[in-house]
Parts: structure tokens; C-alpha cells; sequence
């Protein structure tokens, strides 16, 4: 048996992490990843992004810092190998490259700046063999704050997968045309009417709150009849009072309900009737290929 320390960055529109990983390799047994520590930082770069198309002085010398902290903490941990990918807003920022290149120079975290389709298929890797079920379909729905991942399994095969403009923090500024909803509609139900029985597994940390405020034993589904009911009580509800009463995080508080949103949409134009929610996300994905060896660090 083998023991490695991989660590991932995940430049985000809502928040910034860093997950450590061990990956423990043994002879005759499947290679296991377990999370050793995750670490998010809530820098909302999307606020500036698809407000402005800039990245402010004030986040560019937050995300320095995150960045420089994550730096010492894979030091402590001694971390092997290490990947950072940027997403939605820093590939969409004007002064994204700049950013990235003053992080390099400070930190000497070389940051990669990912498109959609890259992030869709890192996303994909992530180990979900003790949740898809060969003779079943799924649609695996990755909702951040600057876009969202959307994948078609089906007997225990990827067939399709897209990524769309269509994020949390988009949506509280706007920023979100009609012509995208419209644009996500339709490829998911082109890609689902062959696919009966279809069920959704969601990851992302607004379906995570949910399922963890459901009081569901892991591995069991939320039903579309529950999610849209917590949708609507969620709505009820003013931001302070769903920080207050049910303890959200200020910056958990507003993304939570167009997240939510997302999701339902994806059950209705896929037919699905439950959603799974597995603690997976772009991080995992990020350790896995490092470890396949599907990028260097």
C-alpha cells in the first residue's frame, strides 16, 4: 500500500477552495481518495465579473492572498502533486491572464484558466461508480456561480456532456438572458427523451446545504416534490431571516435560491423525479486527473 498527498484549487465565481486528498494506491484493491481537508475562502469574483468584465484591485489582492495561504497549507500537509484551475469568472475576466500571471509571480501557483468543456469533463472523472448503476440513465448537474455543467450517463457510459453561462451569481445580477434558459431546455430535453427513467445527481455546495438540512441518510435521493417545496419556503423567506433562522453562511444565503432553481428546471426538462447528491465536485474531478495522470502539476 502506497500513500499520496494531491491538493486541488478551485478558482470559482461564488468562493475560492482548496481541497488535500489522500490517494492511497494498494495492490489488488481499488485506488481510494479520501478528503484529508477543504479549505473555501468566499471571494465572489463574479460580482465583478459580469457586472464590470473585471476582476477589482480589492479581489485581486484577496484571491493573491487565498492563493499565497493555500501555497503554506500544502507545505504543512506535504502535498505530492497540486493542480489550480479558474473557471467562469476568470476565464471571462479581461484581466483574468493578469490576475493569474501576478499569482504565479507572488506565489509561484501557476494558475489554469479552464474552459467550459474542460471543466465539464474534469467534472465527469469524478468517482461515481458506487452511484450510477449500469442499466440506468442519470444527468449529472454541477451548478456554480458562473456556469453549469451538465452530463448524460447512461449504462454506465458518459454520452453527452455541456457546459452553459448559466450560474448562481449571474443570476442574482441579472446577468442571465432568457435566450440561455432557452439554449439549456432544449439540449436537455433533446438529450434525455431517449433516456427513460432518468434520475439527476446534483453536486455543488447549495444542493450539499439542502441535502444536509433534509436530514436524509447519504446515498438516499431528495424527491422533485421535496426540493420544489424547500424551493418555495426558501422564498418566503428574507435574506437575513435564512441566515438567521436556518444558520446560512451571508454568502450561502442569495445563491441558494437560483441554485435551487437550476436544479428543479433540470428535473423538469429531463423527467427526472429524484436527484442524488453524492460530495463530489470540480475539486475531486481535479485530484483524480492528477492522479491518471491526465495533467501534470
Amino acid at each position: 500500500m502506497r500513500i499520496h498527498k494531491y491538493a486541488a484549487i478551485d478558482i470559482g465565481s461564488n468562493g475560492v477552495r482548496l481541497l488535500i486528498a489522500n490517494v492511497i494506491v494498494f495492490k489488488k484493491k481499488e485506488t481510494q481518495f479520501k478528503k484529508s481537508s477543504l479549505v473555501r475562502v468566499p471571494i465572489r469574483l463574479g460580482a465583478d465579473v459580469f457586472t464590470t468584465g473585471f476582476i477589482s484591485e480589492n479581489n485581486k489582492i484577496r484571491i493573491c492572498d487565498a492563493i499565497q495561504a493555500f501555497e503554506l497549507l500544502m507545505k504543512v500537509h506535504g502535498v505530492e502533486k497540486y493542480k489550480a484551475c479558474a473557471t467562469s469568472a476568470m476565464r471571462e475576466a479581461k484581466n483574468g491572464n493578469e490576475i493569474a500571471e501576478s499569482i504565479l509571480n507572488k506565489t509561484g501557483i501557476k494558475i489554469d484558466i479552464i474552459d467550459g468543456k474542460t471543466e465539464a469533463e474534469i467534472i465527469s472523472s469524478t468517482d461515481l461508480s458506487e452511484l450510477i448503476q449500469s442499466d440506468k440513465s442519470y444527468l449529472y448537474v454541477d451548478v456554480g456561480g458562473g456556469s453549469t455543467e451538465f452530463t448524460f450517463f447512461s449504462e454506465g457510459k458518459l454520452i453527452n456532456s455541456k457546459s452553459f453561462p448559466l450560474g448562481t451569481v449571474r443570476l442574482i445580477n441579472n446577468n442571465v438572458d432568457e435566450n440561455i434558459w432557452n439554449d439549456v431546455k432544449k439540449w436537455v430535453k433533446n438529450n434525455s427523451e431517449d433516456l427513460p427513467n432518468l434520475s439527476l445527481i446534483g453536486s455543488g455546495g447549495n444542493i450539499n446545504k439542502i441535502f444536509k438540512m433534509s436530514g436524509k441518510a447519504e446515498g438516499k435521493p431528495l424527491s422533485y416534490i421535496y426540493l420544489s417545496s424547500y424551493f418555495n419556503f426558501l422564498n418566503q423567506m428574507t435574506y437575513n431571516q435564512r441566515i438567521s433562522e436556518l444558520d446560512l453562511n451571508p454568502d450561502r444565503a442569495d445563491v441558494i435560491i437560483p441554485a435551487s432553481k437550476i436544479y428543479l428546471k433540470a428535473m423538469k426538462w429531463s423527467a427526472a423525479n429524484k436527484i442524488y447528491v453524492p460530495k463530489i465536485g470540480l475539486s475531486d474531478g481535479i485530484i483524480k486527473s492528477l492522479y491518471l495522470g491526465k495533467f501534470e502539476s
